[in-house]
């Protein structure tokens, strides 16, 4: 998690590495941008070890931090489920899709513009990024995010879900000032949720109602 560049590029390390084993496992092209979630996350992981080892400051890697972080997950993520979603919750999803790409694009606006920096404090990494209406932001935010997941319509996605806001939540209570930087760090690691989901899919084919009569036209 997000104590030290060393258990941060361990914990990058892990979850790419669970990230690769769920892009392999893919069974139905629909799952592959949110299998490949995991991939994100673990790289994310192993750029904010960067931003421990330079001392945070307002470098490279803490602008790309803020990038994947912010409006770059903002849009990945809502994206992802409404792709892998049963077509029966696209519709709500759409609509979470729209808030998230929203929502990224005033949330790249503002680090575009500008300044983003880290502190490390203590155990933890605090980022700085002007925003005009954070509640705002914030909430559109986690809307898009952690909502898309519980109405995904799919159970494993809806487990994922909770565990996330719970997360936000107790991240916020315990780290406000590290909020961000914290969840995303706890995010990556229930990501490996996301292996079993991508393990236990149907194929694709074999749900298709010409495929089914087919099969039992050659019986």
């Amino acid at each position: 998690m997000c104590w030290s560049a060393t258990a941060d590029l361990v914990a990058g390390a892990g979850v790419a590495a669970v990230g690769v084993a769920c892009v392999t496992h893919v069974r139905d092209r629909r799952d592959l941008p949110l299998a490949a979630l995991p991939l994100l996350l673990g790289a994310h992981q192993a750029v904010e070890s960067v931003v421990w080892a330079s001392g945070g400051g307002s470098g490279p890697a803490t602008v790309v931090w803020a990038v994947i972080a912010l409006p770059l997950l903002a849009v990945w993520v809502p994206a992802a489920v409404r792709c892998a979603a049963p077509p029966a919750a696209r519709r709500r999803l759409t609509f979470l899709l729209a808030l998230g790409v929203a929502t990224a694009g005033a949330l790249a606006a503002a680090v575009a513009t500008g300044p983003v920096t880290a502190e490390i404090r203590g155990h933890t990494v605090g980022y700085s990024v002007h925003l005009s209406h954070p509640a705002v932001l914030v909430a559109g935010y986690l809307l898009a995010t952690v909502g898309s997941l519980l109405l995904s319509g799919d159970r494993r996605l809806l487990v994922l879900g909770v565990l996330v806001g719970v997360g936000a939540a107790a991240c916020f209570a315990l780290w406000r000032l590290e909020f961000v930087s914290t969840w995303c760090a706890f995010a990556a690691l229930w990501s490996v949720l996301l292996l079993d989901r991508v393990r236990h899919r149907p194929d694709s084919a074999q749900l298709s109602p010409g495929r089914t009569r087919d099969s039992g036209a050659r019986r």
